[in-house]
């Protein structure tokens, strides 16, 4: 079912004498502010930013601002009232706005071109950002014969069915206006080719590799995606490409585990480094730094690297890096060394265990 247009100055903010000019200023603040890419975790993101688009080109075409201004979101209802006078509408520029619609009439709106391509980086690559060179498979226009759709040496000539125009208008008996649609025959360019071009038989577009340098912004998670506009397909020869929309997929690493803006690790340190205090190296997505361990540092304490985590991608500064450190216990003792550890343990007696006289004291209770 088709979804009602909302009032598209409503969306954008404006009054409804805004300028041209202050209805692009209001579409590319809002624009930028709910663009999928910035909002990774939103998903409402999406939708907000499709019926600011769609607000913007209702108000950014002087035709639909007036009848939008005349007849309200009933213009662009199905089983709306146009108003009389309202002449055709163009089936081609419509269908990109109003997909539900043409779907509720039963007609499918044409393929935009749009590819998606997955791309795996590293946990440091996605953390710090990088460019990426993307390899896929796109439609474009053919380069055997120019995207003419003849074989060379041959011309096009004009297309009966439209008489050249490209489209075809059509009264429907169930709606008060003339929908104007793309020849099927010539797809919409009014010439065809009587000698079709071996490659792409006659269509003038074909598929081929294509390799593109791809910005992935820093901080970006995975399954998070980059849209670089016009770098898809071509549906047709006639229309621009799609979009290509690179995924990204983050693979894990030896080291890290990224929580949100922050980063964890986990890095063990010896029973007199714990014991005495020590400065120590731990690794960040940068090489290595100095971290001090306080003496007396507990198995499972956490010690934090601040701005060493992951960049915000929405403000300035980074997380923090949170390093988990484990006390090992030696494993391989001379018997200089348990004689010492012996004396350490009856030296220290038990007031240097405090956590361990009160889980004692504990069990005590509770047996009884």
């Amino acid at each position: 079912m088709a979804r009602p247009v909302r009032n598209p100055y409503a969306v954008l903010g404006v009054d409804p004498h805004a300028s041209p000019e202050e209805i692009r200023t209001a579409f590319r603040r809002l624009a930028a502010q709910h663009h999928p890419d910035r909002n990774p975790d939103d998903a409402d993101a999406a939708e907000r930013f499709k019926e600011i688009n769609l607000a913007h080109q209702i108000l950014g075409d002087p035709d639909k601002r007036a009848a939008f201004d005349r007849w309200g979101a009933s213009a662009f209802t199905p089983g709306g009232n146009p108003g009389p006078g309202a002449g055709f509408v163009d089936l081609g520029a419509v269908e990109g706005m109003f997909g539900d619609f043409l779907e509720a009439i039963g007609m499918r709106t044409a393929d935009r071109g749009d590819v998606r391509q997955r791309v795996k980086l590293s946990l440091v690559d996605a953390a710090l950002g990088c460019t990426r060179e993307v390899s896929y498979t796109r439609v474009d226009l053919c380069t055997h014969c120019g995207g003419s759709g003849a074989a060379a040496g041959t011309a096009t000539e004009t297309c009966s069915t439209c008489e050249g125009r490209g489209r075809i208008r059509q009264a429907q008996p169930f709606l008060p206006v003339t929908l104007e649609r793309t020849c099927t025959r010539c797809h919409g360019t009014g010439r065809l080719a009587r000698y079709p071009c071996r490659d792409c038989h006659g269509r003038g577009i074909a598929p081929s590799p294509h390799r593109l340098a791809v910005t992935i912004p820093a901080g970006i998670e995975s399954g998070a995606s980059r849209i670089v506009e016009g770098a898809g397909s071509r549906p047709r020869r006639d229309r621009p490409p799609g979009h290509l929309e690179v995924v990204v997929e983050v693979e894990p690493h030896p080291f890290f585990e990224r929580a949100g803006h922050d980063l964890r690790c986990k890095v063990p340190v010896t029973f007199v480094q714990a014991s005495l205090g020590a400065e120590i190296e731990v690794p960040t997505l940068e090489g290595k730094a100095k971290l001090r361990v306080p003496a007396g540092t507990q198995p499972g304490s956490v010690l934090r690297l601040r701005g060493k985590g992951v960049p915000h991608r929405s403000r300035p500064g980074r997380g923090d890096q949170l390093v988990e450190l484990s006390v090992e216990v030696p494993v391989v003792l001379s018997e200089r060394a348990r004689e010492l550890i012996a004396e350490l343990g009856d030296e220290l007696g038990q007031d240097s265990s405090p956590q361990r006289q009160s889980f004692l004291d504990r069990v005590r209770g509770w047996f009884g």
